[in-house]
């Protein structure tokens, strides 16, 4: 089954449609993404990669879940690129829609960043907001993490019992191998 709804496990998420659309709508400025308040992607930089990804899983719980997600990819330019200064929102969104045009990016999907170089190691960054400046347009980012999304849908005391999942009952915890044929 795919769901519309938010990753399992993750609460706050910005879809693609959201992002794309607050980039249409401001004039154009330099495009920069921040980690933790901090500059991550140097000026320069190249949308290299737009995936329109679905994930299939089954969590430790024995569930079932499938999502969609949107992930574009940067990479760092040359050091002549980093002197022409960051791309803009107007050239980011070209280069989104001309992907658009021939692969299926659901604008309900959560969209991710992926960014990695020599001296950082490749992530796909979760958008927490947008900062828009006179100056310039700054997506910010957290870092990815990991959740048990069996343990939050069984929840933990005092709140398992209001959902009828309880960690003694066996759905918070490792289920025996599935054998697939």
């Amino acid at each position: 089954m795919t769901q519309t709804a938010p990753i399992p496990g993750l609460s706050e998420h910005t879809t693609t449609d959201t992002l794309i659309t607050a980039l249409r709508t401001l004039p154009q400025q330099p495009l920069q993404f921040h980690l933790h308040g901090e500059l991550l992607v140097p000026a320069g930089y190249h949308v290299t990669e737009v995936k329109a990804v679905t994930i299939d899983a089954m969590d430790c719980g024995g569930k079932a879940n499938a999502w969609r997600e949107t992930v574009i990819q940067l990479m760092d330019g040359s050091a002549e690129d980093a002197k022409t200064g960051f791309m803009t929102n107007r050239k980011f969104l070209a280069i989104y829609d001309r992907v658009a045009q021939h692969i299926p990016v659901r604008a309900e999907a959560e969209v991710r960043f992926e960014y990695g170089n020599a001296s950082t190691p490749a992530l796909q960054y979760h958008v927490t907001h947008i900062d828009i400046q006179p100056e310039q347009i700054t997506v910010h980012l957290r870092t990815p993490g990991v959740q048990c999304k069996a343990g939050d849908a069984c929840a933990t005391p005092p709140d398992a019992a209001s959902n009828g999942c309880e960690p003694a009952t066996g759905c918070c915890a490792p289920q025996a191998p599935i054998t697939l044929r």
